[in-house]
């Protein structure tokens, strides 16, 4: 007994000395952060201000203090940063703690939640999730069922007005009220048929992760309930770009505790263009009294050049919590502020200048990084950078799991497990080619219109009505009878999903289809390489979850999709000159970075100079991200003319170059004419 009371004391002051050791890994601000474990806490976390770390520390500091493991909630935006913080947390707390905190995207958390509860709002528990090409087919079929050309409304602008209206919580039935434009009137009634669309396919959208969860929360109170009762704390990380309906549900969630600690930076808001409002964080202390906040303003990322630039400017937004970064390095260089005659002549003397760089320096390709504001400026840079064989990786190209084999694959096995899932069905009921073609499929769709049924549920009685050639019939019933065989493998061996999608795309012989849609050998084999690269991602995802399913490896693909491109980390990791837009570099960081087109119109862009609101703000927000992933070296360059509408304009400074210098107020065009535009040596 003595021995076991010796052994337990020995463990408790192992853990005391790890935590001392944690705690001095911390300056002052972090450490209270830490330390601060009840009531609502906003942490303001400047660019490089260690958030991560405080937020895992502060998860260790729970545990610690006997706070269940899996009573902890800890919630990010992108799976990327989840896995950080898992990984980081494992290493803070030993493998030996399970189950650990949930840390998790919004998304993904919701998905959670709504596999358990969605059965109260007429949906199945195995509920598809759509992706970008789901959602726009149908939304193009909702759109032809209201008759309205796609001259009227595009399914992207319908996609954007219902993604809109589902951020704010408007429902089908009160998107007529909500409409404020004859087009918006339009995009009402085909949002009713899309949501119909949608749930008649037991499939949601990533829109209706987060409003399906809050109608639970706001009209099952039981539901609530139950999500409230499973965590005694939560935190959010980025709170900045938190939308309406993740306000809402983390809002109700902690509703009986107010246990809540958010950390996020107000300067680095960047995303109201797809919901977020910098409200929430800026609001914080009012919507829950007794807030503490500490803010963290050391940063350990930039020099002190860099950093007296990114104060300087985002010091004249006008809503914004008071705080101002604090460097712990000294500079090498100053930063640097760069005119040149026009676009071309930018990309050129930048692109010699990184080359020079290379050849002359230990700088690799990838130390360098070349942000701008939007996705036609880059073309004379990837010219440049062939031109004179600087490697340079593009980021924003096309997903994995956006290739056209990809969604093939992926099709069929929605399809599997859920037949009634039409987008789906009508992609590869005939591809690869088996007989049954559009004259087959659309006698189809008329019976199901006619019915009110799906395309699946109708098939055998069209069959036995002898509405499709003898031919269509018989591919028709081989089509049936491999979705239910293959549904029952995936059913029955849940741990050799590798080998059952394997055998799949073997048995539909998808490699015919590659060989009719491409002709080129190299064509064919990037394509089948792609296919194999997709069953070992299957495979990977099999060898480590906990009890593999197809309907998870789906929802989990669906989630990656749309919170960050899966190739975006492979890409970072090549070595070669990153060019990407200031959105795409928001949480990287690099030794040297130039940020270009620093022009009004571009920098900050014109539909924010044109808009009545705080638009102008989150463009500054956006440049301050962009002169903040600058370790080291920083180049702000503009064109003095540009190409624009076929014609060389001149172009007016950006008002953002004046603010970082101090210098007020913005010039007017004729004076920005007059400034000294000698291009300075590149080197």
């Amino acid at each position: 007994m003595t021995a076991g009371i010796s052994k337990d004391k020995q463990r408790g002051d192992r853990s005391q000395r790890t935590a001392s050791a944690q705690l001095a890994d911390l300056n002052p601000a972090q450490r209270e952060a830490v330390q601060t474990v009840s009531g609502p806490l906003l942490i303001l976390a400047g660019a490089g201000t260690g958030k991560t770390r405080v937020i895992t520390y502060r998860m260790a500091e729970l545990i610690r203090r006997r706070v269940p493991p899996g009573r902890i909630l800890s919630v990010t935006f992108t799976n990327k940063a989840a896995r950080e913080m898992q990984e980081r947390t494992t290493a803070l707390l030993g493998r030996a703690v399970k189950p650990g905190p949930l840390v998790c995207t919004f998304h993904a958390f919701c998905v959670r939640v709504l596999r358990q509860e969605i059965t109260a709002l007429g949906y199945p528990r195995d509920f598809t999730i759509y992706d970008r090409g789901d959602q726009e087919s149908a939304a193009r079929s909702a759109l032809r069922d209201i008759r309205v050309p796609e001259t009227s409304l595009r399914p992207g602008d319908l996609l954007a007005i219902i993604s809109r209206w589902k951020m704010l919580g408007v429902l089908p039935p009160q998107a007529t009220e909500a409409a404020e434009t004859d087009r918006e009137l339009l995009a009402a009634s085909a949002y009713r048929r899309y949501q119909t669309t949608l749930k008649t396919s037991a499939a949601v959208d990533f829109d209706d992760l987060l409003l399906l969860t809050h109608q639970l929360f706001e009209d099952h109170p039981d539901v609530l309930d139950r999500n409230q009762q499973r965590f005694d704390h939560v935190q959010i990380d980025e709170y900045q770009d938190t939308n309406g309906m993740q306000f809402a549900i983390v809002e109700a969630l902690v509703r009986p505790h107010k246990n809540i600690c958010v950390v996020g930076d107000d300067d680095q808001s960047i995303y109201g263009w797809r919901g977020a409002e910098v409200k929430h964080i800026l609001g914080f202390p009012k919507t829950f009294p007794g807030t503490k906040v500490i803010r963290l303003e050391d940063n350990y990322r930039c020099t002190d050049q860099i950093l007296q630039v990114a104060n300087e400017l985002v010091r004249h937004n006008r809503d914004r919590h008071e705080k101002r970064l604090i460097s712990h390095k000294p500079s090498h260089d100053e930063v640097r502020f760069v005119d040149f005659a026009d676009e071309n002549l930018e990309a050129e003397r930048i692109v010699r200048e990184i080359q020079y760089f290379i050849q002359t320096s230990r700088a690799a390709a990838s130390d360098f990084a070349i942000l701008f504001r939007t996705n036609e400026q880059p073309r004379p840079f990837e010219m440049e950078m062939r031109k004179r064989q600087v490697p340079y990786v593009i980021l924003g190209s096309q997903s994995f799991f956006d290739r056209r084999e990809i969604k093939d694959v992926l099709s069929y096995l929605k399809a599997v497990m859920q037949p009634t899932d039409e987008i789906s069905m009508l992609r590869i009921i005939n591809v690869p080619t088996r007989g049954i073609g559009s004259s087959t499929v659309e006698k189809l769709l008329a019976r199901a219109v006619s019915a009110g049924q799906r395309i699946w549920e109708i098939m055998p009685a069209a069959l036995a009505a002898g509405d499709v050639p003898k031919s269509a019939a018989t591919a028709i019933a081989g089509f049936r009878e491999l979705l239910e065989r293959y549904r029952t493998k995936f059913v029955e061996h849940p741990k050799h999903l590798s080998e059952t999608v394997r055998s799949l795309i073997q048995e539909i012989n998808y490699d015919a289809e590659i060989e009719r849609q491409y002709k080129e050998p190299l064509q064919q084999q990037a394509r089948t390489a792609m296919l194999e690269e997709f069953v070992e991602t299957v495979r990977n995802y099999e060898s480590h979850a906990a009890k593999p399913s197809l309907t998870e490896f789906l929802e989990q693909t669906a989630l990656v999709g749309r919170d960050e491109p899966t190739d975006k980390e492979e890409l970072l990791s090549q070595n070669g000159v990153k060019l990407m837009t200031l959105h795409s570099a928001k949480g990287l960081e690099f030794p040297r970075v130039y940020v270009v087109g620093m022009e009004e119109g571009l920098l900050p862009h014109q539909r924010s100079i044109d808009s009545a609101d705080a638009s102008v703000d989150e463009e500054r927000r956006l440049a301050y991200v962009g002169v903040t992933r600058a370790r080291d070296f920083l180049t702000l360059s503009r064109a003095t003319e540009r190409m624009k509408w076929g014609k060389r304009r001149p172009s007016v400074p950006s008002r953002f170059l004046f603010e970082m210098r101090g210098m007020q107020p913005l010039p007017t065009s004729d004076e920005a004419d007059d400034l000294d535009e000698d291009e300075p040596d590149a080197h």
